[in-house]
């Protein structure tokens, strides 16, 4: 199981490392115009063919790549701290601010996230950093709840009364005691939605709600492709294979993950 987890983990970051020097790689600009190469075919000039205004498929995946992930952790961060930051607050609080807290994570957790963020985005306007606010606005509340049950549940231990009963500042005792005992479950979530939210920003694009053209973005060329579906099958193909390999990847590490920080679920699948 180390093994594969060293393989997944490698996987990941060889992702993200072409996330990065994606543009570097590409070996054409994703934002050039030639309509003598119109739709063209898979062939050795352009491995994965041409899209309707003649611009290759392969460099825009590729340069596409660092929009995509750079998005997915920059939603994934807010809504870890933001959700982190509340959940402790109502954790550590008394009755009255953990049911404050509790009744507004259970209101936003009544609408549905997709339906609840298209409406978002139908009123601040389309756009990429908009779709960003508009789910982050929505799905904080997962992880605020995720820790506010970790809170109350470890808060009970006798290491945490003692340091308590000790006179350790609230603040040590979080970041010493707490956090530590919390961090490896809220990790695994937040692997598992890298995948959730890739897919969640793609279906926006898709929709025309989050990226606008000529940006290369793998949900927005979905997006572009779906009226040349029959004509020209590999725009659509090739960046809905290439968000499958990804979104897999990281929900097999995150299983991994989750199995290697927590042996007794390991011994319960075996």
């Amino acid at each position: 199981m180390k093994r594969k987890l060293k393989i997944e983990i490698g996987l990941a970051v060889l992702l993200l490392l072409i996330a990065l020097f994606g543009s570097f790689l590409a070996p054409y600009d994703p934002l050039k115009v030639n309509y003598d190469f119109s739709l063209q075919s898979p062939s050795f000039l352009h491995i994965f063919g041409t899209d309707k205004l003649g611009r290759d498929v392969f460099s825009r995946i590729l340069c596409g790549a660092k929009t995509s992930f750079g998005l997915t952790f920059l939603m994934l961060f807010l809504i870890v701290f933001i959700g982190m930051i509340v959940g402790l607050i109502a954790g550590l609080s008394k009755d009255k601010v953990e049911s404050f807290f509790n009744n507004i994570i259970n209101g936003l957790l009544a609408f549905p996230d997709t339906i609840f963020a298209i409406a978002i985005v139908g009123i601040v306007g389309a756009g990429l950093f908009n779709t960003v606010f508009a789910l982050a606005l929505i799905w904080w509340t997962k992880y605020a709840r995720l820790t506010l049950a970790l809170v109350k549940q470890e808060k009970k231990k006798n290491y945490l009364v003692m340091a308590q009963m000790s006179g350790v500042p609230t603040l040590q005792r979080i970041i010493r005691y707490l956090l530590p005992n919390i961090l490896s479950q809220i990790l695994v979530t937040t692997f598992l939605d890298i995948g959730n939210m890739m897919i969640s920003l793609a279906g926006l694009s898709f929709l025309g709600l989050a990226s606008q053209p000529p940006q290369p973005e793998w949900g927005a060329m979905l997006y572009e492709s779906k009226q040349f579906m029959q004509v020209a099958p590999w725009m659509m193909f090739f960046p809905g294979l290439v968000l499958f390999i990804c979104v897999l990847i990281f929900n097999l590490l995150s299983e991994d993950i989750r199995d290697y920080l927590d042996p007794k679920h390991y011994e319960e699948k075996l």
